[in-house]
């Protein structure tokens, strides 16, 4: 495998310093790099690398905020009775310009971005002045991990600060390409040296650079082989960038494009790629616990396609803190949200989800903190990695999985039942849900409903939701109970509701320089 980035060196370095600015798009946005050459050989490109995966630790990101806050904001938990809501802005609806959990994470993907930048501008002199065959070669496969990496930066950037692609028509099967170019993108930054113009793009073209970017991912990282379902360095539990994990992305930015044809194409070089299977029931001979727990339990499995990596000792944030706070006195559990009753219905008794995402006090061995009673189980998806928890003692701890192969699979129904093929997409979700214990899955002339249900029941609580709903143009409601905090418990959600798009940051707004438009929801 040409790929040396080995877990051990990228897990012992240190994220790159953060300099103090007042913009997330400064000149040095996420690093503390004073010189232009600072980056001048193959050792050098390779520690940058090792920083830009570093940077994705981030509790802003996936490890945090970015994976909680989309389904924290939608209609899939609810805050408890208690005062200790750590995002009562999201929670409530009542999200301002001024939001310190959306500023990080607007902040946080433009620091990787210009960390990306950094390397991107650098790497022609490193090339230039290496004569290695070999280190030429992987100098090649990094760029294209850089390149990879800013491409899904910027698609989660596009996901969370601006409209869903328009359709031509009524139910949303045809992109209307003409309107994208008439709607807000984001800031593209391409250059870390060279001043650009700090004004958004459109949505056409701010999404037809993220393709540019995998276009150019796929190509340096190609191993020569023809088959693009084939590579030698597509294995599961991967912690670089690798040929299938762009697959993915470029899957899942064509579903939200509305190119259904491209997101069948590439969820299927995913799919059909024998290095990834769905992790089951069988057990796994390593971890003692079936393939599907292994993954929420260890963080391994046969169908990550590319995941953090963490370490005891070199982590990022706690994703299962606000469902259990175990941490608070290490005696009872205090969640501060806890699962939607409708969520907790939609599993059957024997899916094996269920159990691996959800626990009543009961099964944790550990009570209920609070004075007034929860009927619903916990959250108890993000428990945290057992090695962790059994080492070192650190709770809540997870390594985030930003692509799994499960996503491929509801990627190819839904666009297959864009396209009229309800029976393929059918064979997807039963393939799914029967692979989780669960029965078959039929789709009929109610299929979004489906898609949204079987999507709800696999990748609950890892930041879709919101997205969803908005790409759907689908509202909610919430129905008030007496264990969840009462402002905000009985939203009704328009599906045109300007929060579907979160307010660009008001610094960015006001910063020197800055020729930033605000979103609708800059104006609430």
């Amino acid at each position: 495998m040409k790929h040396i980035l080995n877990f051990i060196k990228y897990a012992a370095l240190s994220a790159i310093a953060v300099g103090t600015v007042t913009s997330c798009l400064e000149k040095y946005p996420g690093s503390a790099i004073p010189v232009q050459n600072s980056m001048k050989t193959f050792s050098d490109a390779e520690q940058h690398l090792i920083g830009i995966y570093a940077s994705l630790k981030s509790g802003n990101l996936y490890s945090g905020s970015l994976a909680l806050l989309p389904d924290i904001q939608a209609d899939l938990v609810m805050a408890s009775l208690t005062n200790n809501n750590p995002y009562p802005g999201i929670w409530e609806w009542d999200i301002r310009p001024t939001n310190e959990h959306i500023e990080g994470v607007y902040g946080a993907l433009y620091s990787v971005i210009g960390n990306c930048n950094f390397y991107l501008d650098r790497i022609a002199d490193v090339i230039a002045s290496e004569t290695d065959e070999d280190n030429l070669e992987t100098l090649d496969a990094y760029t294209g991990e850089v390149y990879a990496i800013r491409a899904l930066c910027y698609s989660e950037l596009i996901k969370c600060f601006c409209a869903a692609y328009p359709a031509a028509d009524s139910d949303g099967s045809i992109p209307d390409d003409e309107a994208a170019r008439n709607l807000p993108g984001v800031v593209l930054r391409t250059k870390y040296f060279e001043p650009e113009p700090v004004k958004r793009a459109s949505l056409y073209d701010s999404w037809q650079h993220v393709l540019d970017d995998l276009d150019r991912a796929e190509e340096l990282l190609d191993d020569g082989d023809d088959d693009p379902s084939a590579s030698e360095d597509d294995v599961y539990d991967n912690y670089y960038i690798s040929p299938a994990a762009v697959y993915a992305i470029r899957s899942r930015v064509a579903l939200y494009m509305r190119d259904w044809e491209d997101a069948v194409t590439y969820s299927s070089y995913v799919i059909d790629n024998g290095a990834f299977a769905l992790s089951g029931t069988s057990v796994n001979q390593t971890t003692g616990y079936t393939g599907f727990d292994s993954l929420w339990y260890y963080d391994t499995g046969t169908e990550i396609i590319w995941r953090i990596g963490f370490t005891g000792t070199s982590y990022g944030g706690a994703l299962g803190t606000v469902f259990l706070n175990y941490t608070r006195d290490y005696t009872y559990l205090y969640p501060d949200y806890v699962p939607s009753e409708w969520v907790v219905g939609l599993y059957s008794s024997s899916d094996i989800r269920y159990l691996a995402y959800f626990a009543d006090a009961s099964v944790t061995g550990i009570q209920n903190g609070y004075s007034f009673e929860i009927p619903v189980p916990l959250v108890v998806k993000y428990w945290g990695n057992r090695s962790f928890t059994n080492t070192y003692q650190l709770y809540h701890v997870s390594m985030p999985k930003p692509l799994r192969l499960a996503e491929q699979y509801l990627i190819r129904a839904e666009a297959n039942c864009r396209l009229g093929n309800t029976g393929l997409a059918t064979n997807d979700l039963t393939t799914l849900s029967q692979n989780r214990g669960a029965g078959a899955v039929s789709v009929g002339s109610d299929w979004l409903e489906t898609i949204s249900r079987e999507r709800v029941k696999e990748l609950y609580m890892e930041g879709f939701r919101l997205n969803d709903l908005k790409r759907w143009n689908m509202g909610f409601e919430r129905t008030p109970n007496s264990y969840s905090q009462t402002e905000g418990n009985d939203l009704e959600i328009s599906a045109d509701d300007p929060l579907f798009v979160w307010p660009i940051p008001q610094h960015e707004i006001e910063a020197p320089g800055s020729d930033i438009e605000g979103n609708p929801s800059n104006n609430r």
